[in-house]
């Protein structure tokens, strides 16, 4: 990969670096750069303490529901679910904002956010907690839309709880790969995902509720997936959608009949 790095900068490309490695700190790249002058960014570089925030439950003031889009293990299509549900509520003529959280939406450039894995533990609750102050007041919108990482219950890389106790986020919507067994395909460990409806438990016991499931098809025929939708459905009682196949309009359906109605009666 060094070496395509390097015949881009030679033809005087920027490069845009989402990966944990650190292109800057890279002394051979470095010196190619300055002598091409092209610009090495290093997305995942984390900011200065003194530009980070600590959490100060200034969050509870903000009355705009909060949808966490969560998934049940890693690389779910979390983020593209999250595009989605913004893009779908826009078209329903809803004022919504997107929470990036990860590098991929940071160079999508939609909406605020921060990238979580590369922020010192002690101020992601934090740097959550300022983008949506700070989206807030720049838009009130109607409705955030929140991309989630990994899965509360993933061993490689907890993640959840931030969102739901941190970030005030009432509201889920669940995604989850059904063609998936184990968490990110680990099958030496032999951790198996933990069945949808304990997760949709958890998050309840978290106070928060899911309002639908998303279904990633990776590795499915439309029949299968249609017969996994239909399982679930009668499982779980909850809508249950193909984001890619069908769109994400039912959730947004839901949202402005249930979630924005109850936010205006309060």
């Amino acid at each position: 990969m060094k070496q395509t790095i390097s015949e881009a900068i030679k033809k005087g490309m920027n490069i845009v670096n989402g990966l944990h490695e650190y292109l800057s700190d890279m002394p051979d790249l470095a010196a190619l750069a300055q002598e091409h002058g092209v610009q090495l960014v290093d997305v995942r570089r984390p900011k200065p303490k003194s530009e980070l925030h600590f959490w100060t439950g200034k969050i509870k003031d903000v009355p705009t529901p909060r949808v966490a889009v969560l998934g049940t293990d890693v690389r779910m299509g979390k983020r593209t679910t999250t595009r989605l549900l913004t893009q779908a509520a826009e078209a329903a003529g809803l004022k919504a904002q997107m929470i990036f959280t990860g590098q991929t939406g940071w160079m999508q450039g939609r909406g605020k956010g921060f990238i979580l894995d590369s922020t010192y533990n002690d101020f992601v609750s934090g740097e959550l907690e300022h983008a949506i102050l700070t989206s807030y007041e720049e838009h009130q919108p109607d409705v955030f839309f929140v991309e989630g990482q990994a899965a509360l219950r993933n061993p490689s890389g907890p993640c959840g709880s931030e969102y739901l106790v941190s970030g005030q986020m009432k509201y889920v919507v669940l995604q989850h790969a059904p063609a998936r067994v184990y968490f990110d395909d680990n099958e030496e460990l032999g951790i198996k995902i933990p069945p949808v409806s304990t997760e949709i438990e958890l998050i309840r016991l978290y106070g928060s509720q899911v309002i639908a499931v998303t279904l990633n098809t990776a590795g499915l025929t439309l029949e299968e997936a249609r017969t996994y939708q239909q399982q679930y459905q009668q499982e779980l009682g909850l809508p249950v959608i193909l984001p890619l196949e069908d769109g994400v309009d039912q959730i947004i359906d839901i949202l402005k009949k249930e979630v924005l109605q109850e936010t205006a009666n309060l």
